[in-house]
């Protein structure tokens, strides 16, 4: 569509709502406004109208204002839900420091509207302004109780640290990579430094663009609260009984707990039996003179599992050099004794945990640093200063269904 259509049609402006649900009610919770074109019999996306740098800013804001008066009009007359989010270009909403949007929301707050019940939804990575200004005008409006919604997280070049800064309340993670490709180990990393700054700042996740059955479970796995995509229902010119939904989320969230249990049960048995298989053979080899010898015998005793045996202390400290599978052969590497590990993630508090529960533990699933491979690391308390590490193969993980 032309903008100079767009401009002299306003009225053939309208809003349109997509549902967005929650994981803990399994209702609909909120609804997203995004602006369409009635076209004759067709109803067009504004969002390319919207993204156009080319249209001055004014006529922008002009036609955004009238699909947000129509919107909030709606809401406010059937309260359909708890939420509205509301779509701002932060480069607009700095125009006049967000008091034009602020001004349009007191007129609704008059009649009936709680402004705790908006969420402002915005792209940093848009932004081209000061983001410490942008942050400023942010904390003023949720001074009145209207939550922060930042979008596309995980999309194009999010910044985290930009975002923390903003402090949202909302974080909405865009699934689009998931469409086109399997999840990769690197959108996985991405995602879990995502999740991590959520916990951090208190944001609650959304998850959008969901396409698929098997988005909906990888959302729910990675601590999404919130959902929205076509898979669960495209927009809609009007509002949805809030319960649309509830039996077949309910029945695909027991599904997906199921198969988490399932996995979570695999993973128990894997280190139950590493605890008896370990406890046996160092029992078995306690007299051995030295680490080395120690993890030589072992070695022999794990080819099926392992690809790497070494000996730590309490302090990360490397005691035993490694015993490496290269192909099928055994070699000891030296050049690892004395090296410390005491910087890697979680190392210092499994040690603690092996030490008070005088009991073996299997790590997350990880990337191997000189492999490239994902394995687990069983970890075992020889005593109260050493511990034995052994990596397994994703081939034995795959087998035992602990890869996932």
């Amino acid at each position: 569509m032309d903008a100079l259509d767009i401009l002299t049609h306003i009225d053939q402006v309208v809003p349109y709502y997509q549902p967005i649900f929650s994981a803990d009610e399994q209702c609909i919770v909120g609804y997203e406004v995004l602006g369409r074109f009635q076209h004759g019999n067709e109803v067009v996306s504004l969002g390319p109208f919207f993204h156009d740098e080319t249209i001055p800013e004014e006529f922008r804001m002009e036609v955004d204002h009238a699909v947000t008066t129509k919107a909030l009009e709606q809401f406010v007359n059937e309260q359909p839900a708890s939420l509205i989010f509301i779509n701002r270009d932060a480069n607009v909403l700095m125009i006049d420091r967000g008091e034009s949007f602020l001004q349009l929301l007191f007129q609704y707050k008059e009649k009936g509207l709680s402004l705790n019940q908006v969420v402002l939804e915005i792209t940093e990575h848009h932004f081209k302004g000061d983001i410490q200004q942008l942050g400023h005008v942010l904390t003023y409006l949720r001074t009145y109780g209207i939550r922060i919604a930042v979008d596309n997280i995980g999309k194009e070049s999010s910044n985290l640290d930009r975002i923390r800064l903003l402090a949202p309340d909302l974080l909405k993670i865009d699934l689009y990579s998931l469409r086109t490709s399997a999840t990769t180990v690197s959108y996985d990393d991405v995602l879990y430094s995502i999740s991590l700054l959520a916990r951090k700042i208190g944001a609650t996740l959304l998850y959008e663009d969901i396409e698929n059955a098997f988005q909906l479970q990888y959302a729910w796995r990675n601590g999404g609260r919130y959902y929205q995509g076509y898979y669960l229902h495209e927009p809609s010119p009007t509002f949805l009984p809030k319960d649309l939904l509830k039996e077949r989320l309910r029945d695909q969230f027991h599904t997906f707990i199921q198969h988490e249990k399932k996995k979570l049960q695999a993973l128990y048995d894997i280190s139950e039996q590493f605890q008896a298989r370990i406890s046996e053979l160092v029992a078995k080899h306690k007299k051995a003179s030295s680490f080395n010898e120690l993890i030589s015998a072992l070695a022999k005793q794990l080819s099926d599992c392992s690809f790497r045996i070494y000996v730590c202390d309490e302090d990360g400290f490397q005691q035993s050099a490694n015993m490496f599978k290269k192909e099928d052969t055994w070699e000891l590497q030296p050049q690892y004794e004395m090296k410390n590990w005491s910087w890697r993630p979680y190392f210092l508090e499994n040690i603690i945990r092996m030490r008070s529960r005088k009991r073996g533990i299997l790590s997350d699933l990880y990337s191997d640093i000189e492999t490239g491979e994902m394995i687990r690391t069983y970890s075992y308390p020889i005593d109260e200063h050493h511990y034995l590490f052994i990596d397994l193969t994703y081939e034995y993980l795959f087998e035992h269904n602990a890869h996932l």
